[in-house]
């Protein structure tokens, strides 16, 4: 079976470690198209090309590179004739240009197709991406979800093709690992660390995060650091600030997705304190099973969802409770019985159900079940 996967979430080096999983099934010839970068924001992520083996990754230009919803790719046409593929599995959202160009191509050759979703709020968009919605719905062959709250979504928008809901990515549980030189869980140390890692917008919170921290004991030693960019980090420096805290927090900006294990691993505790917006919620939190898989212990607000995720495997607080927050934080520094119970329990959550080979095989299953279906053409 020829799979044509595209997917600009690609261009992140760890998260080939999917691909290479899914290539390996005996059944699989898969290419995947990306683009050469994608701009984000004031920033470019350029092509990292990490874990290629089994599969071939091409660098596809794109035109209005940056635009979330009007980028395509001008020359996959010509791709898709020559690879000939069963499968086009586009991983973009249903609402995108690129999405319906894509399946339009799928179906004028007669492969197969299928969209992604993280879409878990039930949103209306203006003319034409209505209209490109609705095609993208009725002419699918399949829909892959990354969450229940995303299944509801799409079946309340009208999808009513087979879907399974699948998150976009795992982790390798060997690349995010806890480190090798303690067991799981066993952390120690003199200074308690605080981490966040991820955009910084409002509504992830971290002004929350320094809030709450700013309320422990001044006597302990404890730091924070915020791994990430965005437009609220002049205004998180000068809370922090405010706060009197500016000398224990940290904002060592972006990191490269390669490296978070290592910052993973310095962390006593991962916070996710996200909040919703009338225009989002939490779709998924990333870094908590990244952290799981290090064997750092989290924290995560109720938005979204971060309850799904976390489980039994970590502590929760409603969103926006700073005091909530502020007691889980004052509980795990002072009590180390209970971090090593969540690390050891993050972990072994990660391997029952986030795991890279997990999320492939469960992929490559709707793949063998597409191949079955006859033509929509």
């Amino acid at each position: 079976m020829r799979v044509l996967m595209i997917s600009k979430a690609c261009l992140i080096g760890p998260y080939q470690r999917k691909l290479e999983e899914i290539a390996r099934f005996p059944d699989i010839e898969l290419m995947v198209v990306t683009p050469p970068m994608w701009r984000e924001h004031k920033r470019i992520i350029r092509l990292e090309r990490m874990y290629t083996t089994g599969y071939q990754l091409i660098a596809e230009p794109m035109l209005f590179n940056g635009n979330y919803h009007l980028h395509w790719y001008p020359f996959l046409g010509r791709r898709m004739r020559r690879y000939a593929p069963d499968v086009v599995h586009i991983d973009e959202e249903p609402y995108n240009l690129s999405t319906f160009l894509a399946l339009s191509l799928a179906r004028r050759i007669g492969a197969r197709s299928l969209w992604f979703t993280w879409q878990n709020l039930n949103r209306r968009y203006p003319l034409p991406f209505r209209w490109i919605e609705q095609y993208n719905l009725r002419y699918a062959d399949y829909a892959i979800v990354g969450s229940q709250g995303a299944a509801t979504v799409w079946r309340a928008k009208g999808y009513n093709g087979p879907l399974a809901v699948i998150p976009q990515f795992g982790v390798d549980p060997h690349i995010f690992s806890p480190d090798p030189t303690m067991g799981a869980g066993d952390i120690d140390g003199d200074t308690f660390v605080i981490g966040y890692a991820g955009r910084l917008v409002p509504e992830k919170g971290v002004d929350l995060l320094l809030t709450a921290a700013a309320e422990l004991p001044s006597s302990s030693p404890w730091r924070v650091v915020v791994v990430g960019a965005g437009p609220e980090r002049a205004a998180l420096e000068k809370l922090a600030q405010r706060l009197d805290v500016w000398e224990r927090v940290m904002f060592p900006g972006s990191i490269p997705a390669a490296e978070m294990p290592r910052f993973y691993r310095q962390w006593d505790v991962c916070v996710l304190p996200s909040r919703s917006r009338s225009n989002w919620v939490e779709q998924f939190g990333r870094v908590l099973i990244e952290a799981m898989a290090c064997g750092t212990p989290v924290i995560g607000s109720d938005c979204g969802e971060i309850p799904a995720v976390i489980g039994d495997a970590g502590l929760l607080f409603p969103e926006g409770d700073v005091k909530a927050l502020q007691a889980h934080l004052r509980h795990l520094m002072q009590d180390r019985a209970t971090r090593i119970n969540l690390a050891q329990k993050g972990r072994a959550r990660v391997l029952a159900h986030f795991t890279q080979t997990q999320i492939a095989a469960q992929t490559v299953a709707v793949y063998r079940q597409m191949i079955s279906f006859p033509n929509q053409c």
